[in-house]
């Protein structure tokens, strides 16, 4: 047998015991689990909350044994021999760290310390490294294996015996496992790249999570991936800390979500909450934007003025007196006395509707004082318990009601938002200093739907307003009692269990039961509007708006963010043009840079023509070197102009794309790009032609046939694409340019450009 044919063997019973190893211990887990739900503790509250924690603990061990099943060893280090057997020579890398029964190390997490010389060795800095392999897996099975060789002797040897292979496996210098992942068809999902991580990567994934970083890369440099890797390397490295605030993690739609969904679950990390711009305030879930220039001025920082000058609005004194009934008794109010209440509430600085107790008790007091003042006068006799029962029926009385609700009325945020815009009036109020055309901007029916840029000024208007009367947010300071009587519970749990260092009492704390259906720490933060979660990744990030960076440095106090993004690829008119101008308002000097060079996606005849289409219409792009040349050059095709005739042009140049690749089922993924104005009757186009294998938007990443605006397609990628009417993309947005310069660089492979044409000549379709 040839020496390459007997490692590959050799590996494949390794790879088969690290599997057994791994079926132990979901066995062993599954059996705890089930011991754990069958435990009869009575009565005894504590008891039950206790087993229902264990149980919350094992159900998430053994999720996690069960995500990493796929290709769960990708990676081998021969290091010089330590001649200690607990750091043998051959060092194995994973998705998760496995152990034996005694405790030696069978498998190391990829984010260990022990593991990162995987990703940093080079012949220049060999880092103990002898040789490094890779193991290309399918689900279970080794397909075959590389090396890449730092120590000389090993190539001497290499040398002796033909050049075939060396003592301790196959000699396969360079980046065969990268480029056999890059060339891989696509499946409408992302990918996790913990097995083909490269060395600039690997830097910024492991820094550390002080402030926030902001990863900058041209289309194809892995950002998305990096971004998502980081979270896992995070939370392994800071668990005690984000496994109870929980790490968010931000994407630009729900077909971009979609896209990336199953990294993270891939990696062992299945509580990450993630959110589309459109979901970051609970109870809304908005897909639609608005026009261009509203979203600009939706998004601008003068809202925010706007909407403090909306709130206080809302804080009015009466403009004479006003008479109240109070059993019969008429009492004359004065303006002054609603002024004086308001001014002492707002002295407090609190949020309107927690500052409206204030104001109530303190416009009480001082009608309790007239109308006993008058009674008096009367000739009434009044004792202290008269006062308070005059007091209440003060507090209870309809026309009291009125005035104080008049001058001071709770408010939601939503409310807030859909009068402010539906009432001119009021708006004009608010906005002196605004031209009509701007108002006009702002403008609908109180029933319409809330748009993305809606969402921060919800999340906006609900800071200023704070919890609305009989809201949940009102418990605050229960949760936080609670959460102290947990973690002291749980501490005695695990004494008396005797699982010291296995879990941690914040980890046993997140799943007591003392609360009803509490959920997981991820469902109970992404349905908190207040949760300040540990850490942020925000992914597209040049798309932002400064209303929407607002909402999320609320999100994360401690502004530990991971930013990605390109600003070059900018397409929302309320985006910004540099990370300056975006982040030093809300993170001043506490922000770092680091830049991705190389691009792996796109292959280089393709990325050439991107960029000097970018160049040409002035986008300040980031240059990166592409690893591939291409085997596809770019096609141009030409059809007649008018909706339907692009439609069915499209159509043919998806047919021709699908026949050159032998059938649809072999096509890999194909993206077609479409602007909005015809995007839709692309869709049905192609879902007629193609029945059951084309779909829309985010719907359509599920099929192998997917129709996308530029907007939907950002951060996606694609084996081909086909691009329908270039210049009716950049025509369709002030920033088209740049929503092109992304469609282009979406694909892996091929890409078609269709262009229309008043007559389509020879060589239209």
């Amino acid at each position: 047998m040839r020496v390459q044919e007997s490692e590959l063997e050799r590996e494949r019973g390794v790879v088969a015991a690290l599997y057994e190893r791994l079926d132990a211990l979901r066995a062993e887990t599954a059996q705890r689990l089930t011991d754990v739900r069958r435990e009869s503790v009575g009565g005894n509250h504590q008891a039950r909350s206790e087993r229902d924690a264990f149980a919350a603990l094992y159900e998430d061990q053994l999720t996690q044994l069960r995500e990493v099943d796929s290709r769960l060893v990708f990676g081998r280090l021969l290091l010089h021999d330590t001649g200690s057997a607990d750091d043998p020579a051959h060092r194995y890398i994973g998705r998760i760290g496995l152990r034996d029964d005694d405790q030696r190390s069978l498998l190391v997490d990829w984010r260990a310390p022990q593991a990162s010389a995987f990703y940093q060795a080079t012949a220049a800095e060999p880092l103990g490294v002898r040789a490094r392999r890779h193991l290309t897996m399918r689900q279970r099975e080794v397909l075959r294996i590389d090396d890449e060789v730092f120590d000389e002797t090993l190539l001497e040897a290499s040398a002796r015996t033909g050049g075939a292979a060396v003592a301790d496996g196959e000699i396969v210098q360079g980046e065969g496992a990268l480029l056999a992942s890059l060339t891989a068809q696509r499946t409408g999902r992302m990918h996790d790249i913990v097995a083909t991580i490269q060395a600039e990567q690997d830097r910024i994934i492991r820094s550390d999570l002080r402030g926030a970083l902001v990863v900058q890369g041209g289309p194809g440099t892995g950002k998305t991936a990096v971004a998502l890797h980081r979270a896992a390397y995070l939370l392994y490295t800071n668990r005690q800390r984000l496994s109870s605030a929980g790490v968010l993690v931000v994407g630009p739609s729900t077909a971009f979500l979609r896209y990336i969904e199953a990294v993270l679950p891939s990696l062992g990390e299945t509580g990450v909450v993630m959110q589309s711009l459109g979901e970051l305030y609970p109870g809304v879930e908005a897909v639609e934007d608005d026009e261009p220039e509203v979203a600009k001025l939706k998004g601008s920082a003068q809202m925010a003025r706007l909407l403090s000058r909306a709130v206080r609005s809302r804080q009015r004194v009466p403009d004479g007196p006003q008479v109240v009934d109070v059993d019969g008794v008429k009492l004359e109010v004065q303006p002054e006395l609603i002024a004086r209440a308001i001014a002492r509430a707002q002295r407090g600085g609190k949020p309107h509707n927690i500052a409206r107790v204030t104001f109530v008790k303190h416009a009480l007091g001082e009608l309790t004082d007239q109308l006993v003042a008058q009674l008096r006068a009367d000739g009434a006799t009044i004792d202290d318990d008269d006062v308070a029962a005059l007091r209440e029926d003060l507090r209870t009385s309809y026309d009291v009601r009125v005035l104080l609700n008049t001058a001071w009325l709770p408010l939601t945020a939503e409310k807030l938002i859909q009068d402010l815009f539906a009432r001119p009036a009021w708006l004009a109020e608010l906005t002196s200093r605004w031209t009509v055309a701007q108002r006009a901007l702002l403008l609908r029916e109180r029933t319409a739907p809330f748009t993305v840029s809606d969402v921060p000024l919800l999340d906006e208007a609900a800071e200023l307003l704070g919890a609305f009367p009989g809201k949940p947010d009102a418990g605050a300071r229960e949760r936080d009692r609670q959460r102290k009587r947990d973690l002291e519970n749980a501490r005695a749990a695990i004494r008396n269990m005797g699982v010291e260092g296995l879990v941690t009492a914040e980890q046993l704390a997140d799943g007591f039961a003392e609360q009803e259906d509490r959920g997981t720490t991820a469902e109970r933060a992404a349905a908190d509007r207040t949760w300040a979660y540990g850490h942020v990744v925000v992914d597209e990030a040049q798309e932002l708006s400064p209303m929407q960076w607002r909402l999320l440095v609320r999100r994360c106090p401690m502004r530990s963010f991971t930013i990605v993004g390109d600003v070059a690829q900018v397409g929302s008119a309320a985006g910004a043009t540099s990370w300056e101008s975006a982040l030093s308002p809300h993170f001043r000097e506490n922000w770092r840079l680091e830049e991705l060079t190389v691009n792996y996606r796109t292959p280089a005849q393709i990325a050439r023509e991107a960029e000097r289409f970018a160049v040409e219409h002035g986008l300040p792009i980031t240059r990166a070197r592409a690893v591939r040349e291409g085997d596809w050059p770019i096609l141009t095709l030409e059809a007649a102009s008018g909706t339907s005739d692009a439609a069915r042009a499209l159509a043919k140049a998806v047919a021709d794309a699908v026949a050159r690749d032998r059938g649809v089922d072999a096509a890999g993924t194909l993206a077609v790009i479409a602007p909005r104005a015809i995007v839709d009757e692309v869709s049905a186009e192609l879902t007629r032609r193609f029945d059951g294998f084309a779909g829309r938007g985010a719907a359509g990443l599920l099929k192998p046939i997917a129709v996308l605006t530029a907007f939907e397609a950002k951060g996606l990628e694609f084996d081909a694409v086909v691009l329908a009417d270039p210049d009716g993309l950049v025509a369709e947005s002030p920033r088209g340019a740049a929503a092109l310069y992304v469609a282009m660089t979406r694909p892996t492979q091929r890409l078609t450009m269709v262009r229309p044409t008043a007559s389509a000549g020879q060589g239209a379709l």
